[in-house]
C-alpha cells in the first residue's frame, strides 16, 4: 500500500498528457504505436493495464478497436473518462496490475502493460503483473511490456542535467559503485532496470520475444534539440529513430523500452 500512496500522490500532480504530447515525448508514443499497428487486425480486442489518462487506449479506440482499460489512480480515471468520445468502444475500471481477476483467461488479442512495471520493485511483483497480462491474452496474442531503463535516465538526469547527484546516489546505495546499476525503492517512484534484468524476469515464461525496442532512444537526452526541430527535420529524425530503435548496440541508451512478445 505504501507504493500505491506514492503513486497516487505523484499522478495527482503529474501531467502525463503533456509529457506524451511534447515533441520529444511523442517519439515514445509514435514508436509504441508503430509496433502496436504491426499486430492489429480487424476485430482485435485490446486490454490496456495501467492506462493512465488513456493516450494509447483512446488512440486505438478511435481507430475502431474495442478497448478495455484498467487504471489504479482515480484522478487518471477521471481524466480518461473526460477524453472518451461517444463513438469509442471503450471501458475503464479501477484495478491493479497484480490482480486482474475481473478478466477471464485468453480474452485479448493485444495486451498493453505500458506503465505498471515502472512502479513494481520486486521480481515477485513484476512476474505477477506479467503473468496476469499473459493469462488474459489469447494464445498467439501479443503483450507489450514497458520499462524505465536506468542508463538513459542516469545520463539525462544525472550527468547532463545534474538533477541527481550521481556520487551521492552511490554513497546512498541507489547505484552500484562498480556497475552503476540502479537499486530503486517505492519512494523513488520509478524502478530503473537494464535489459539483463528484463531477460531474467522473462526467463520463466513460455513466450516468444518478437522485438525489444528502445522506445525513446536519446529523445530525453536530446529533448531541447528535438523540441526545436522544424517539422521536416523532426519527421526525418523520427524515421532515423524507427530504423535504429532495435539495434542491439543502441538499445541500452534509452529512457524507456518495450518488450514485445507472443504468448
Amino acid at each position: 500500500m505504501e507504493t500505491n500512496t506514492y503513486l497516487i500522490d505523484f499522478y495527482n500532480q503529474y501531467d502525463e498528457d503533456s509529457r506524451l504530447r511534447s515533441k520529444h515525448g511523442t517519439i515514445e508514443f509514435f514508436t509504441t504505436m508503430h509496433y502496436i499497428q504491426k499486430y492489429l487486425s480487424p476485430g482485435s480486442r485490446i486490454l490496456e493495464i495501467g492506462a493512465g489518462t488513456g493516450r494509447y487506449s483512446h488512440a486505438l479506440a478511435q481507430q475502431g478497436y474495442t478497448v478495455d482499460a484498467v487504471e489504479l489512480v482515480a484522478h487518471n480515471i477521471e481524466m480518461f473518462r473526460k477524453h472518451t468520445l461517444p463513438t469509442e468502444a471503450i471501458t475503464i475500471m479501477q484495478g491493479n496490475a497484480l490482480n486482474l481477476s475481473a478478466f477471464p483467461d485468453n480474452l485479448y488479442d493485444i495486451t498493453l502493460l505500458l506503465g505498471p512495471l515502472y512502479h513494481l520493485y520486486t521480481v515477485t511483483d513484476k512476474r505477477k503483473a506479467l503473468q496476469e497480462a499473459i493469462r488474459v491474452t489469447k494464445p498467439g496474442g501479443i503483450v507489450f511490456a514497458a520499462y524505465v531503463i536506468s542508463d538513459g535516465c542516469l545520463l539525462d538526469e544525472g550527468f547532463l542535467r545534474n538533477h541527481i547527484d550521481v556520487a551521492q546516489y552511490i554513497k546512498d546505495g541507489l547505484l552500484d559503485a562498480d556497475t552503476f546499476a540502479a537499486n530503486s525503492a517505492p519512494k523513488d517512484l520509478f524502478e530503473l532496470v537494464r535489459k539483463e534484468d528484463i531477460d531474467y524476469l522473462m526467463s520463466v515464461f513460455p513466450i516468444t520475444r518478437l522485438h525489444y525496442v528502445a522506445t525513446d532512444g536519446c529523445a530525453l537526452f536530446m529533448r531541447e534539440a528535438i523540441d526545436n526541430m522544424d517539422n521536416d527535420t523532426f519527421q526525418f529524425y523520427l524515421k532515423y529513430h524507427l530504423t535504429t530503435c532495435e539495434r542491439e548496440d543502441l538499445t541500452g541508451i534509452t529512457s524507456h523500452a518495450v518488450d514485445i512478445f507472443r504468448k
